[in-house]
């Protein structure tokens, strides 16, 4: 995001709304730059349509410029921080085998998203469908063919910064593999302990 731009959102979320006048004196630049800035990130979805604003004295009416939902994106977020603690704290309070069945109950709730099988599926017909479902969740994921069944690769992991301390969601992820495949997965590389990515082995057949 230009300086300028990120600027001008943080005065339209602090405000909630701001006319172009007020957007120059604020940042120090002319109303024209002002109003390309915005022209961009109105095409960018970032902030509405301008709305006309009642004088409380005679003159032009003004027009107002105000954020979207999209532009809620760039400010920050503490998701993984909190996500962080409900792990530890359900640790804490939940019994192993009540936790395994949460991140069971999570796992399926993801694979229910997914599209169901095709009749007579074949297993790279599966894989293929299994992959893009990850991708859309943000796994970047690929898979391989290899002896006795297939590789699944999951290059990038959604929960990164919550994985660093916490193995929860990598039980929640293979549980959600095998009800994707109907196969347990074998873990064969492992980013939490290490690894560049998470590799599972798939094997033909249920």
């Amino acid at each position: 995001m230009q300086a300028t731009r990120q600027h001008i959102l943080e005065i339209l979320k602090e405000r909630t709304t701001a006319t172009v006048e007020e957007l120059a004196k604020d940042l120090g630049l002319t109303p024209v730059t002002i109003r390309h800035h915005l022209d961009i990130l109105r095409s960018e979805g970032l902030v509405q349509a301008p709305q006309v604003k009642r004088r409380d004295t005679p003159g032009r009416p003004q027009h107002v410029y105000g954020l979207t939902e999209a532009a809620d994106a760039y400010f920050p977020k503490n998701y993984a921080g909190f996500t962080d603690m409900m792990l530890h704290e359900m640790r804490d309070q939940v019994e192993p085998e009540r936790m395994r069945s949460i991140l069971d109950g999570v796992a399926t709730r993801m694979a229910t998203r997914a599209p169901a099988p095709i009749f007579n599926e074949t297993s790279p017909q599966q894989m293929e469908r299994v992959v893009k479902f990850l991708n859309s969740q943000g796994y970047d994921a690929s898979w391989e063919p290899t002896e006795g069944g297939s590789l699944l690769h999951a290059h990038n992991c959604p929960y990164h910064d919550v994985a660093r301390e916490n193995v929860e969601p990598c039980v929640m992820d293979a549980s959600m593999i095998t009800q994707l495949t109907g196969v347990t997965p074998q873990r064969m590389q492992w980013a939490f302990s290490g690894g560049s990515m998470c590799t599972y082995f798939i094997r033909n057949g249920k």
